[in-house]
């Protein structure tokens, strides 16, 4: 086993971080270091129940050198940790710094994980963070100034919100939106966020789409070369796309195709509540365009007020003809909201 460098110290064992306090790494590590050619990993559940896969060791090393080579990761680069090693994001950051032989920084995994600095003030060359936790940062004038030390950071596990890229482009760190999945092991492609809307992809990946339009991801660098996915995209050549939405989502309404995820994304800033478009079966239309809010303490809300705010940025065809009002929005194990509607949910009409 070579030696590795976690919070300034360096290791040769992994029972030495577990003596420390770091059972969760521990724990990775003793599977990483372990004698099988896998370790086991565990989808988000954004698509479906969440499922425990293993992810094969050299595809994580290959996924590793590939990103290590684009953000010019090397053995004088310091890493920043503050994601489960449960999931695929987590665990990837700590292949990186074994893999590029650099210096990995652990925080406690929560939504503030900049509350007590960055150990010794130090400058991070590569961190990953879920949107969230990027948010909750930025209210808070010193995680502010510690954040400004993170020299580049990919940001997943979720959409970034259109506000959040507008905070991000006056900060000094270079900011990119992920692309990918645990089966992927981690991102395959980047979009730097605040330039344009199209990812593009890193290494040797390359894209082309099926007969859905949906992405079809080939991978080289992986034991399975091959990945079809429910992601509808605009191809614009066999490196670059633009997300469109997924395709289990896609509202056919009066035969016109529509993305929840396009609409909501026009509606950033309209609302204060955590909201998605979804539909419902239409005897006239098919399906009709819904909107879902959630209102946790059951304050009155004006649709008046908010049909004239999202006439400025939907046209006519996209309006939602129905709202519903939810307690509690349902998620999954990893935090991601489901798009799903609970029995019993109040709703009324969209003023017309």
């Amino acid at each position: 086993m070579k030696a590795f460098h976690v919070n300034g110290k360096t290791y040769t064992g992994w029972e030495q971080l577990a003596e420390e306090g770091e059972e969760e790494l521990a724990g990775f590590l003793r599977e990483w270091f372990g004698e099988q050619e896998y370790v086991m990993g565990h989808t988000s559940g954004s698509t479906g129940q969440p499922k425990t896969i293993r992810l094969n060791k050299a595809d994580m090393r290959a996924s590793a050198h590939t990103t290590n080579r684009f953000f010019h990761i090397g053995r004088n680069s310091v890493l920043l940790l503050c994601l489960s090693v449960s999931y695929i994001a987590g665990k990837m950051m700590v292949v990186r710094a074994l893999e590029a032989d650099a210096e990995l920084l652990v925080l406690p995994v929560s939504s503030h994980p900049l509350a007590k600095g960055i150990p010794g003030g130090r400058t991070i060359d590569l961190a990953a963070m879920v949107p969230m936790q990027v948010e909750q940062t930025l209210k808070i004038p010193v995680e502010t100034a510690c954040f400004r030390k993170i020299r580049q950071l990919i940001i997943g596990g979720a959409p970034v919100a259109a506000k959040l890229e507008v905070r991000l482009k006056i900060l000094p760190v270079s900011c990119y939106a992920t692309y990918g999945m645990t089966e992927t092991v981690s991102h395959v492609a980047l979009r730097m966020l605040n330039r344009d809307r199209k990812y593009f992809a890193l290494g040797e990946v390359t894209f082309t789409v099926d007969e859905r339009q949906c992405l079809i991801i080939h991978t080289p660098h992986l034991r399975t070369k091959q990945f079809v996915t429910n992601d509808m995209v605009r191809l614009y050549n066999d490196r670059q796309f633009e997300w469109l939405g997924r395709w289990d989502n896609v509202i056919n309404s009066g035969g016109i195709k529509f993305f929840p995820e396009l609409i909501e994304h026009k509606m950033e800033g309209c609302l204060e509540e955590r909201f998605f478009i979804t539909s419902q079966p239409d005897d006239l239309l098919g399906q009709r365009i819904v909107l879902v809010i959630e209102m946790p303490d059951g304050k009155a809300l004006s649709l008046e007020v908010l049909k004239q705010k999202l006439k400025g940025c939907l046209t006519p065809y996209e309006m939602p003809r129905e709202v519903f009002f939810c307690r509690v929005f349902s998620e999954t194990t990893s935090g991601k909201m489901l798009r799903t509607i609970p029995p019993g949910t109040e709703s009324c009409l969209f003023p017309s």
